[in-house]
């Protein structure tokens, strides 16, 4: 009786320690999260105070792109307001805002003047550094809420999870499609170079060799003069091929197609 009542306590008591491991693995977890979202917030907010300056900058060269400037500001508003919402919601409304930045950025080629703008190419190269730290923390934070997704719905931990309320939590992805969109090559016909000329066909019927070939029965070529020079034309030098033809063992050509140079 002793044995089975140690046994028990035993027991409990090993089930109490995991139960309490786990639970404070689970706290860690979600505490490394929120650390990792603080962080992203904080460039976030970086990026915001940035873009005005940025915008009015390009207004002073640009100033009948009115309706970029518009949709950046529009954005940024929308972007600024949904701080409290979830990460999701936030990921979609930065992606907007990503894409309208990179429109505006996309018209200011046509300006050389306000690419050689120094207080442009300040605000230019700060905001693509906030954007690098945007997106190292994105990743930082992913990989925490996948590892604390997968003990959330993992055995045994899931029974701890649920006893205690630890929901998922959300990814912060933004989806941009240029940056996923995969570049189309396309490497022309097999056997040819685009802007490269086909080699040139033999043709049937060469010239001659300058030797005289009786007609053959059946040979459609006849005779044609042979000019030699500093003598009279010379007849007797059939049109048609060599009677000797291509080396024994050559392949010859197919109507249509080029030789076989090997």
């Amino acid at each position: 009786m002793t044995f089975v009542i140690i046994a028990i306590v035993v027991i409990v008591v090993i089930l109490g320690i995991a139960l309490i491991t786990s639970y404070n693995r689970f706290v860690k977890q979600r505490n490394l999260i929120q650390e990792s979202w603080r962080q992203i917030d904080v460039e976030l907010h970086r990026r915001y105070d940035l873009i005005p300056n940025l915008v009015e900058t390009v207004r002073a060269y640009a100033a009948h792109e009115r309706h970029v400037f518009e949709e950046v500001a529009r954005l940024r508003t929308q972007a600024v307001n949904v701080q409290g919402a979830t990460p999701e919601q936030r990921a979609a409304a930065e992606g907007e805002l990503s894409g309208a930045l990179r429109q505006m950025m996309i018209s200011v080629e046509a300006y050389p003047q306000l690419q050689s703008n120094q207080n442009f190419l300040g605000l230019q190269r700060e905001l693509t550094d906030t954007e690098d730290r945007i997106a190292a923390g994105r990743r930082f934070y992913n990989a925490n809420v996948g590892d604390y997704n997968t003990r959330v719905e993992a055995v045994p931990s899931n029974i701890v999870a649920g006893a205690f309320k630890f929901a998922k939590a959300g990814y912060f992805e933004v989806k941009d499609e240029s940056v996923r969109a995969v570049p189309q090559v396309s490497f022309g016909t097999i056997g040819s170079v685009s802007g490269e000329q086909a080699p040139p066909q033999m043709q049937q019927g060469g010239q001659s060799s300058g030797q005289i070939h009786p007609q053959m029965p059946g040979d459609p070529g006849g005779y044609a003069p042979q000019q030699i020079p500093g003598q009279q034309p010379q007849y007797g030098a059939p049109q048609g091929p060599p009677v000797g033809g291509p080396p024994a063992g050559s392949p010859s050509p197919q109507d249509g197609q080029p030789p076989f140079t090997g």
